[in-house]
């Protein structure tokens, strides 16, 4: 009976234990294909996005060919409207200075040029290759009344390229292609004046492009021809009350009350000063920009698929082919660039701007345009940003629909608009971020309206929901060290979040939760700050104190592979992917270095860090020398766009002087030193001491015998050269009674006349270091300069209600027709010389986000240069 009862027992056990086994099978089962499902969606991602990639290239590659094709044609650009999912059309602006040229290529990684020896030894300048000539191509806007186009020759090869001797560039005619046109005006109606003959499938019909149409976020190319703007440079005359007397032929004009009294040539006709001086007829067109700001902006560095890369400095945003050496320039702002984005269709930029000097015109807000056409398309934020635009970013999810925005102000408000709607675009929400520092946001690549920021002591994860309303779950570091700053933001093929902190860590953020799922200590000696997702998956780390790049695979395993950056190029700001394996690295002291890993890098771009104030054109080539508070002295190429070469010279700047014979370059200095140095070799010829006050200003002598030393200290040295390394001191020009601003010699070099900081106007005779008590014993005498804009030929280029302190530099061309001036509002402004009527119209110019310390026509007269201060920028333009 027993054995009886326990078999029936099993018996009965046997069907439970089937039907468990089977579930567990069946469970075992769903888990496996559950698993390959999740493999094969994410292999399925990874090929979308790649294809999708491609497709965008193909777009943008097209775009740009059609670009090219128009300009080579020569025709005007077409004009349609953009179409968007909504319905509806609006209208481009066009902004922007195009400029293709010729030049030596810059050297390739392989030949590695350093900033010579004035960090070191002067033996580092290697041979560079002469690039083949390209014809220049513009943009589409070549007919608008601010754009040129034209070709330019090759220039002959800068210094650098052969060492001392310095080689004479003969003088040629040179042109460029560089259009330019103001974003600031409101959106202008299309005209389809003309068509284009092109057409493809989707984007045109056999008209050219689609007419009525709107922007789509992924199936166009995004209206790559705009009609030109009609409004050419502002053109403004200044009103400030002035007397003429006819009996003495003075001019009495008025400076914050102050009587100055300037004399006219006695062969000077009766002014009428009623009668409004005509604009000149030429115009400037932007067409080089020197430096990068890298020193204090974050994630303002990309690769565009056409092959040019985007960055910006002071109010100009800059797209630059390192391969073909030319520019392309946005000028829509009005004040500092401080944040910039990329869609994902890779052909509309970003960027946001602070507050300016006017409060209309420079409020800060949010720009949107065409990196192809340089249309703007939507003007975002203005009367709604408090302070600047901190951060933007496209969503990427939803093929860039929405933009977000980060303000600087004291809430650091976050905000989420629809920039296609309108030409101001629709805010969907908007909230306080933080109350400390927010220095970068990024919309999630593969969640839709999920947005990650990031800044002093946290990490937020944000979720905008169907009523638009944003949500935020701070980030919980758990067990690992909080750091006192995350510095930067990057996704993973995963959709991972990889943050880069002040401790030089990496931590990985799994993908839809704010729990730090691992960490990566001590990557960097200092902060990370910057993070590089690679195209297949890898990640590179950027130190910004170390200055090292670090290399990691997929799964965040070092892979060994790490290079470091030259000191004096400054830490690591910005890395992003280049084509072929190479990376573009922006800086902390305001370079971009392209190369590799294992190569290394060389500079593709340099600029000064700090105030820039010294800017003096070679007497003879086409070369310029700059100097600044952060020390360094630089030779540049004006036909090139090169760096000769660049040197330390251990002391900051405040101005700098070519010899006439271009034998020697005085740089004097805030301590009051001045030093002159060779230009062929950098070696030092010379060094004086003038007091101890900052030297202001420092001019030679047409024939070469004397340089006059104007200081801050109220006086001016005069000092005789017995050769190009010896100098003695003739005496001192004891009578102003504040500092000197200004220095103009006469064409005989027997009289000096000088301005100083209380408006005083006086003369000199040089030889003897005495004043000439009677400015009407000169008023016959000519001129070799007109550096001082308190003086007759310049009455005109005082602004109603000026201060004195308005114009900071003036300059005229060599054959006497053109004066231009640099102002502390930013803008550089273009005369008919002389400009004596009080009331004289000009052309005005931005680019510049600061004070525009200097201006100076190179000796053809063919471009005019200008220097920033706080910008610590050098724009060059060309006199069309």
């Amino acid at each position: 009976m027993e054995g009886h009862e326990s078999r029936i027992s099993r018996a009965s056990d046997s069907p439970g234990d089937t039907m468990n086994d089977v579930y567990a099978a069946w469970h075992e089962m769903l888990e496996s294909e559950g698993a390959g499902l999740a493999a094969r969606v994410a292999e399925l991602e990874v090929r979308c996005s790649r294809q999708a990639e491609e497709l965008l290239c193909l777009r943008s590659t097209l775009a740009d060919a059609l670009r090219r094709l128009n300009a080579l044609e020569g025709r005007a650009p077409a004009t349609s409207n953009v179409q968007r999912n909504g319905g509806g059309t609006y209208t481009e602006r066009t902004t922007g200075t195009p400029t293709r040229e010729l030049r030596i290529r810059q050297p390739t990684y392989r030949e590695s040029v350093k900033r010579t020896s004035s960090y070191g030894s002067s033996a580092s300048s290697l041979s560079q290759r002469r690039g083949p000539q390209h014809q220049s191509t513009g943009s589409l806007q070549s007919d608008s009344p601010a754009s040129s186009s034209s070709l330019s020759p090759a220039p002959s090869p800068s210094p650098r390229a052969t060492p001392a001797p310095l080689t004479p560039h003969p003088v040629q005619p040179y042109r460029s292609r560089n259009n330019s046109t103001s974003g600031n005006q409101s959106p202008a109606p299309a005209s389809n004046n003309l068509t284009k003959r092109w057409n493809s499938t989707g984007d045109f019909n056999a008209q050219g492009l689609l007419p009525s149409t709107r922007f789509t976020t992924t199936k166009s190319l995004l209206n790559l021809y705009s009609k030109p703007s009609q409004n050419g440079p502002i053109l403004k005359h200044g009103t400030h009350t002035c007397q003429y007397n006819e009996e003495d032929g003075t001019v009495r004009m008025f400076i914050r009350g102050r009587p100055v009294i300037l004399y006219a040539p006695s062969d000077h006709e009766n002014l009428d000063l009623s009668k409004v001086a005509p604009p000149p007829h030429n115009k400037l067109k932007l067409e080089w920009v020197y430096g990068y700001r890298g020193k204090d902006c974050r994630n303002n560095l990309y690769l565009l698929p056409t092959g040019e890369i985007v960055y910006f400095v002071a109010a100009v945003v800059v797209l630059f082919n390192v391969d073909e050496q030319c520019q392309r320039h946005y000028t829509g702002h009005t004040d500092d660039v401080k944040c910039l984005a990329v869609h994902p269709n890779k052909l509309i930029i970003a960027t946001g701007q602070c507050a300016g000097h006017d409060r209309l015109d420079a409020r800060p807000h949010v720009r949107v345009w065409n990196s192809v056409s340089l249309a703007t398309l939507a003007v975002v934020g203005a009367g709604t940003l408090e302070r600047a635009a901190a951060g933007v970013a496209f969503s990427r999810a939803d093929g860039g629909a929405l933009l977000a925005c980060v303000d600087d102000g004291p809430d650091h408000v976050i905000s989420v608009w629809e920039w296609q709607r309108g030409d101001k675009g629709h805010c969907l929400a908007e909230t306080k971020c933080s109350v400390d520092t927010v220095v970068a946001v990024e919309f999630h690549p593969l969640d839709r309206n999920q947005i990650v920021t990031c800044g002093k002591g946290h990490i937020a994860f944000w979720t905008l929901d169907a009523s638009n309303v944003l949500y935020k779950r701070m980030g919980i570091f758990e067990t690992r060290d909080k750091p006192k700053y995350v510095t930067c933001l990057a996704f993973n093929n995963n959709g991972d979040v990889l943050s880069g902190d002040s401790s030089g860590n990496v931590t990985l953020w799994a993908r839809g939760t704010n729990t730090a799922a691992r960490q990566l200590r001590g990557v960097h000696e200092g902060a990370v700050f910057s993070l590089c997702g690679l195209k297949d998956g890898g990640l590179v780390s950027g130190g910004g104190k170390d200055g090292r790049l670090v290399l990691f695979d997929a799964d965040l395993t070092a892979t060994g592979t790490e290079s470091v950056i030259e000191g004096h190029y400054g830490g690591v700001r910005v890395v992003t992917e280049g084509r072929g394996g190479q990376l573009f690295v922006g800086t902390t002291r305001n370079c971009i270095l392209h190369g590799d890993l294992q190569l290394g890098f060389v500079p593709a771009v340099l600029g000064h860090v700090d105030e820039v104030w010294g800017l003096a054109a070679h007497p003879t080539l086409p070369q310029f020398a700059s100097a600044g508070w952060d020390r360094l002295l630089q030779l540049w190429d004006a036909l090139s766009h090169s760096t000769i070469w660049s040197k330390d010279i251990e002391e900051r700047a405040q101005c700098c002087a070519w010899s006439r014979d271009g034998a020697a370059l005085a740089v004097g200095c805030v301590s009051g030193r001045w030093l002159v140095y060779d230009p062929q070799t950098r070696e030092l010829l010379a060094q004086h001491q003038d007091g101890t006050e900052p030297i202001q200003t420092i001019e030679y002598s047409p024939n070469n015998q004397l340089v006059a030393i104007g200081s801050r200290d109220n006086f001016i040295y005069v000092y005789q050269l017995d050769d190009a390394a010896r100098y003695s001191r003739l005496g001192k020009c004891l009578g102003h009674s504040s500092f000197i601003t200004h220095l103009d010699w006469s064409e005989d070099s027997q009289y000096i006349r000088s301005n100083s900081g209380d408006y005083e106007v006086l003369f000199w005779n040089a030889t003897t270091c005495r004043q000439v008590a009677s400015g009407a014993a000169l008023r016959d005498v000519r001129w070799a300069s007109a550096h001082c804009p308190l003086a007759f030929p310049c009455v005109g280029v005082w602004p109603e209600g000026a201060d004195g302190t308005d114009i900071n530099s003036c300059t005229r061309t060599q054959d006497g027709r053109l004066a231009a001036t640099g102002d502390d509002f930013g803008k550089v402004k273009l005369y008919a010389y002389p400009v004596t009527q009080p009331k004289s119209l000009c052309a005005a110019y931005g680019g510049h986000s600061s004070h525009v310390t200097c201006v100076r026509f190179l000796p053809d007269d063919t471009r005019l240069l200008s220097a920033g201060g706080h910008d610590a920028a050098l724009l060059q333009w060309l006199v069309d």
